[in-house]
């Protein structure tokens, strides 16, 4: 460990300055943005992905954390989560690919995704910690590290699971391997890649309270302060607003891949 941080400490500074870049890019719009307008995105997604009675819940939902005073820690939440989900499918999804065409690849992987799976959560903080200090873009690395996974299974399962005749018939029509994949295993793989993606977004909030640790912020800091001073309804109110937050996230998220195979039956 002490090799990696002496002989690739630019590589890590850079990525740590990428990340930062994103992460308050995306903090910055969040805290931004009124409340109310962050209650309208939210039921228009709920309501054109997963319909009238998620779009209630979330917007209730919402509105209720910003009644409970923890609106711009739920921002701050929000921002740290995306970030760590946009780097996790931007490296799962191109990976969960290659493993699908290689079984060599798809066994080495395996291997490595087992034992970030069974890992303990708490360890991941670690290396961040190591290699790129305190703060909030560790907390976005513990993440990252904590939810690829994944999308990166379900990607390669997705893909794996094509019927064959698509894929043969692909190829007598003269299909060149990039065609083949965005034509045909992506679209048909793309409800298996969108439960990945959920997954990554559930596990990413969850890790998101242990990275408060790290001094990641957002509502995980009102978690650990709660408990450091037994303050029961500030944990509470805190707790609540993380499960409301998951909740609504889960379901829109969700919908995206119901309203993918609708639009599958639909076309019959």
């Amino acid at each position: 460990m002490d090799w990696l941080v002496h002989n690739l400490g630019v590589v890590f500074d850079t990525i740590g300055a990428v990340t930062a870049v994103v992460l308050n890019s995306f903090e910055r719009f969040m805290l931004w943005l009124p409340w109310w307008s962050v209650l309208m995105l939210v039921a228009l997604f709920a309501w054109w992905l997963a319909g009238r009675r998620t779009t209630i819940f979330s917007v209730a939902g919402m509105y209720f954390i910003f009644t409970l005073g923890l609106w711009d820690l739920c921002m701050a939440t929000l921002a740290l989560m995306a970030t760590a989900v946009l780097i996790s499918n931007a490296v799962g999804i191109p990976l969960g690919i290659i493993s699908a065409r290689s079984n060599r690849v798809e066994a080495i992987l395996r291997s490595i995704m087992d034992v970030m799976q069974t890992m303990p959560a708490f360890v991941y903080l670690i290396p961040a910690l190591m290699f790129f200090g305190i703060g909030k873009v560790p907390g976005v690395m513990a993440c990252v590290i904590y939810a690829l996974p994944p999308v990166v299974r379900l990607t390669n399962l997705g893909i794996r699971q094509v019927p064959a005749e698509l894929v043969e018939a692909a190829h007598a029509f003269g299909s060149t391997q990039n065609q083949l994949l965005f034509k045909v295993q992506l679209p048909v793989a793309l409800p298996s890649i969108m439960a990945g993606v959920n997954q990554t977004i559930m596990l990413s909030l969850g890790m998101v309270v242990l990275a408060a640790m790290i001094a990641a912020g957002g509502l995980g800091r009102e978690v650990l302060l709660a408990l450091g001073q037994i303050d029961i309804g500030r944990g509470v109110m805190a707790g609540t607003s993380i499960v409301i937050l998951a909740m609504v996230l889960d379901r829109i998220t969700q919908g995206l891949g119901k309203q993918r195979r609708r639009t599958e039956k639909a076309r019959g």
